[in-house]
């Protein structure tokens, strides 16, 4: 447990993107944890690392551990997407849409994102063919309020559990974008009372500090409720979840590991920050 084991941390968890502030902070609290308890081994220093890491992330008011989703029962559950273009918003739909229907509830979906050429085919790719479930979708270009107030009607017509909206993630400037979800917004306020009951913003793991600002920005607008962590199939870290938890008091709720149908879980931030330095430790050993 000498100086350089800390060093070696530091710079793992600073390219984890867990953020300057919040490592040296992480650093200094378990130099002293470590003197305090003459640790030697590292096992017991894994132990300490995710006990801390649990700790910036719930916070010191020890936030709600419960990151399951807000489904009504026997009402109409709607799950607003927000998101950037490209960070897996209609791939995270067509997941959490096939786990929501293997739990035997009957599932819609709105083809919100009017705007990217391709979109609405993408989520009827996932939706119609490789889950079965229905897409509500009107013409690319069109009103996506509009869209949206059509696949809620739908919904209640049909009796359906949940209905789960996808959004644009790019208009001409991000006032259009913004403006244009708060209609949404209000629209599904309007036409279902306590409505949306999630509002998730999938965020890109690969993304780093990129990703802090844009969960400032659209939990200005929509109200974030959850965070989609997506990308962590490949090298990235997403250790800015630490950042975005501490600093917006918004929750991890689902990560997305894969392309698969299946490849969606439900968040646990001890064994997510227990990931984000035991390959080093393991090469210690």
């Amino acid at each position: 447990m000498d100086e350089e084991f800390f060093e070696d941390l530091e710079e793992v968890l600073i390219s984890a993107d867990v953020g300057v502030s919040t490592v040296m902070e992480l650093i200094e609290e378990l130099e002293m944890e470590v003197k305090r308890k003459n640790i030697k081994d590292t096992q017991e220093v894994k132990q300490v690392i995710s006990e801390k890491l649990v700790e910036i992330y719930q916070g010191a008011d020890e936030l709600d551990d419960n990151v399951a989703l807000n489904i009504q029962d026997n009402d109409l559950t709607v799950i607003l997407f927000v998101g950037v273009n490209g960070v897996g918003k209609t791939t995270t739909i067509g997941k959490l849409a096939y786990q929501l229907k293997s739990e035997g509830k009957e599932v819609l979906l709105t083809a919100g994102d009017t705007f990217r050429a391709g979109a609405i085919e993408q989520l009827n790719e996932w939706g119609g063919k490789r889950v079965g479930v229905d897409v509500i979708k009107h013409s690319e270009g069109s009103d996506p309020a509009a869209v949206i107030y059509d696949g809620i009607q739908a919904a209640k017509s049909r009796r359906a559990d949940v209905l789960l909206c996808d959004t644009a993630g790019r208009l001409q400037n991000k006032v259009n974008l913004m403006n244009e979800l708060s209609k949404v917004k209000r629209v599904i306020e309007r036409e279902v009372p306590n409505a949306p009951h999630e509002v998730l913003l999938v965020l890109d793991a690969t993304t780093g500090q990129n990703a802090l600002i844009q969960a400032k920005t659209f939990s200005q607008t929509t109200d974030v409720s959850g965070i989609v962590l997506t990308k962590l199939d490949g090298t990235a870290k997403g250790g800015i979840v630490l950042a975005i938890r501490k600093e917006l008091g918004i929750p991890v709720k689902l990560i997305g590991l894969g392309e698969k149908v299946t490849d969606l879980q439900i968040f646990d931030p001890h064994a997510f920050v227990y990931g984000l330095f035991a390959d080093m430790l393991e090469e210690d050993e």
